[in-house]
């Protein structure tokens, strides 16, 4: 490599701006990340942006180029002064008085290059490419976001402040034991669900008690996987297949958001079916339960979100009654996965401004009063009700609801084998049966407020809309 990278203390440093564009402006704002003092030397106009930072005392500005006095024991000098002769003069002159300099969009010209950043202060990640590739550099950093809980810089600001205490009371051969556990077991857990006084506590206990604890507590995870593309992860989600020792995941998982996990982490499928469950409830909750209190990290990984029919209900109480720590992570539910499809929000203004989110599918013996949940202004949105479509549809309309209504059906919303049909209340089992839906597929009926309905279209539409790279269809 032509570079080698490093950290540079800032504070009490000062770096030198050549330029007073938006070009500036952005090399500035990563610089007032640290404590170091802001020049700024141009004869031309500050972009607003820097004018008002001037004002407020945070940066000083010359009204001329910088010249030798000013990059006298600065640490870094960037030139963007929109003249090719002025950027290659000056960087030149940073050369002569010793000063690393960096001059935007010319490599060529560049002692220094400016890396992408993720900063978790006092954790920061740079990436750079010699200024050959910053787009690949970014693509990079967004990848290294997605792995690192905002809260990791105050676990390890924690872990600074304590270590004289670790050094009075954990024997030097326990002490890695003793930090490889602060920061893979409970305290980061703890931090990262943003409970920095208990990762504290925890800390504390184990430093005073002589190291890291022999058993350290599990918890489970219950993780919504989203309607299935690895990109409409939340970053919680990503963090926690990170951190799992094992995951439980459901049938509808794609196995792209597999691979996000952990290498050495165990998988297990415990995929259900209507009709055919290979796993009951009660055995995934105690199967789930009995690896946290072994001390595993455990996500339960369900597809879209947890709480919407996902059975979250008992698996939290099964834990509680455990004394497991439990979490809640929500993922993208299939009503949101299936307007993203459509392009088409869920709900109208002044149309349906309302929106009700129903199962068909109910425990034996219970019956979903959907008719009493649809009233004009509404937009309902179906789950689990492909196998129920002529009850569905006659319990709507006998409720009052206009056979013209317009209906859209959206089969594995989010994923290469996404299928869309549109339809109306009064054919929509028969528009079904032909086109050949089958589960999981979400329904999604609109009623809009009188006067303002919009029939749909004489012809049920059916169109295979394979997911493409990049989310567009």
């Amino acid at each position: 490599m032509k570079t080698f990278p490093m950290f540079l203390r800032m504070d009490g440093r000062r770096v030198v701006f050549a330029g007073g564009s938006e070009e500036i402006a952005r090399k500035i704002r990563l610089i007032r990340r640290t404590e170091a003092a802001i020049l700024i030397c141009t004869p031309d106009p500050l972009v607003p942006e820097l004018a008002v930072l001037v004002a407020a005392g945070d940066a000083v500005h010359h009204p001329r180029w910088p010249d030798a006095r000013d990059l006298a024991g600065a640490a870094l000098l960037f030139v963007a002064t929109g003249d090719d002769a002025t950027d290659v003069e000056l960087a030149q002159l940073a050369r002569r008085v010793g000063v690393p300099v960096n001059v935007v969009d010319r490599p060529d010209l560049c002692d220094a290059y400016t890396p992408c950043i993720v900063d978790r202060d006092p954790v920061v990640v740079a990436i750079g490419t010699e200024g050959t590739a910053p787009v690949l550099a970014r693509q990079i950093r967004a990848g290294i976001e997605a792995t690192l809980e905002p809260g990791l810089g105050r676990l390890a600001a924690l872990a600074g402040r304590m270590r004289g205490m670790v050094e009075d009371h954990v024997p030097k051969h326990r002490r890695r034991a003793f930090w490889e556990w602060a920061f893979a077991g409970r305290p980061r857990h703890l931090q990262a669900k943003g409970d920095g006084a208990g990762a504290a506590i925890t800390l504390r206990d184990a430093a005073l008690s002589g190291g890291a604890p022999d058993r350290d507590g599990g918890w489970i995870a219950l993780v919504g996987a989203g309607p299935g593309a690895r990109d409409l992860l939340t970053l919680r989600a990503m963090q926690r297949l990170q951190q799992a020792d094992v995951i439980f995941y459901d049938r509808l998982v794609d196995p792209e958001v597999l691979d996000l996990a952990r290498r050495d982490a165990d998988r297990v499928f415990v995929g259900k079916e209507v009709g055919a469950h290979s796993w009951p409830q009660d055995q995934i909750n105690a199967t789930i339960v009995a690896a946290a209190w072994r001390g595993l990290r455990v996500v339960r990984l369900k597809s879209g979100d947890p709480s919407v029919f996902g059975r979250a209900c008992e698996e939290i109480e099964a834990a509680r009654a455990a004394g497991i720590a439990v979490e809640l992570v929500p993922g993208i539910t299939a009503a949101s996965a299936a307007a993203a499809s459509l392009t088409r929000a869920l709900t109208e203004r002044q149309a349906t401004e309302r929106l009700v989110v129903a199962t068909a599918t109910c425990k034996p013996g219970d019956r979903a009063d959907l008719g009493a949940a649809f009233a004009p202004g509404t937009t309902l949105a179906l789950y689990m009700a492909m196998h129920r479509l002529a009850e569905v549809e006659a319990e709507l309309i006998a409720a009052g609801a206009p056979r013209h209504c317009e209906v859209e059906f959206v089969q594995q919303a989010g994923s290469a084998g996404e299928r869309i049909l549109r339809s109306t209340l009064g054919r929509m089992a028969a528009d079904a049966a032909v086109a050949g839906l089958r589960n999981p597929a979400v329904i999604l009926v609109r009623w809009p407020k009188e006067g303002m309905v919009e029939l749909a279209g004489d012809l049920p539409r059916l169109r295979d809309r394979p997911l493409a790279v990049g989310g567009t269809r």
